[in-house]
């Protein structure tokens, strides 16, 4: 992460700022949050559900309708949208109007992995030194003008998450990203209640690995469960965006680098479904 000695060094209106000298957080970099219509975190409570896969095939099926957007990869120890989008060479950059963001075929992207020096170096930093890094993110990368900032959040319910609500004014909402297994339940209902807590809109919940359809018979066989999403949104008085199924060209266009919006996987068609769902909220 860069080196910060001031905080408006990187601000292209260092100079004539106002609060450059009066031991105040710059206000041009604060309002960079302000550029931007719409800023959802994506969580889920427990590891493992797929929810950065949901992260990068969201933000590309926004891209495809015309919309500009961002990721902000707020999983520090963790890191993984930038293998999800191929971009694991590409290094954030100090420019004259802040850090720049990488660019993945157009969608901008600030990560931890976009800092290491290798894709096997460890982050072994306690909360205070995440939190920071997160605000770095936040308010220093020179996000412009975005439709959609996307906020994928690494599990749990604790600094992250907490650095992301109190450094983000006006949030549009969270979204939950779940499996039918009752043990992924189980944390994505804390999820849902740390953001019903935080005063922020619960857009809804994606219920992934939904199914596995059968390449012979076609049925669906329901590896982890089902409908364990719906029936907790349901539960919760939150809305259900949609079922995302198994299918194993997700996993192999992931490990690609490729999103699975611009392929003709079942679960594209199933995607489809979920940003319609969630444009009409914004519509």
């Amino acid at each position: 992460m860069t080196k910060q000695t001031n905080n408006c060094d990187s601000c292209a209106q260092k100079g004539s700022c106002k609060d450059q000298n009066d031991g105040q957080e710059c206000t041009c970099k604060v309002n960079r949050m302000a550029k931007i219509k719409h800023k959802i975190i994506i969580a889920s409570g427990k590891g493992g559900v797929g929810k950065s896969t949901v992260s990068v095939n969201l933000a590309r099926a926004l891209q495809m309708k015309g919309l500009r957007v961002g990721i902000l990869d707020a999983d520090i120890t963790g890191p993984d949208i930038p293998k999800l989008l191929d971009i694991e060479e590409a290094r954030l950059r100090q420019g004259q109007d802040g850090i720049e963001p990488a660019l993945a075929d157009g969608i901008k992207v600030a990560s931890m992995a976009l800092i290491l020096s290798s894709r096997e170096t460890p982050v072994v930093w306690r909360g205070p030194m995440k939190m920071a890094a997160i605000k770095q993110f936040i308010q220093d990368v020179n996000w412009g003008d975005l439709d959609f900032l996307l906020i994928d959040l690494p599990p749990g319910t604790s600094d992250e998450p907490l650095s992301v609500v109190q450094l983000i004014p006006e949030l549009a909402g969270a979204i939950i990203v779940t499996t039918p297994q009752e043990v992924a339940l189980l944390d994505s209902r804390k999820a849902v209640n740390m953001v019903k807590a935080m005063k922020i809109p619960v857009l809804g919940i994606v219920e992934n690995m939904s199914g596995l359809i059968c390449p012979h018979c076609k049925e669906s066989i329901s590896i982890f469960g089902a409908g364990g999403g719906r029936g907790m949104a349901e539960e919760m008085n939150v809305p259900f965006l949609g079922a995302i199924p198994i299918d194993p060209g997700v996993c192999a266009l992931g490990d690609r680098g490729q999103t699975f919006v611009e392929s003709e996987t079942k679960a594209c068609a199933s995607f489809n479904k979920i940003v319609e769902r969630l444009l009409e909220m914004f519509n």
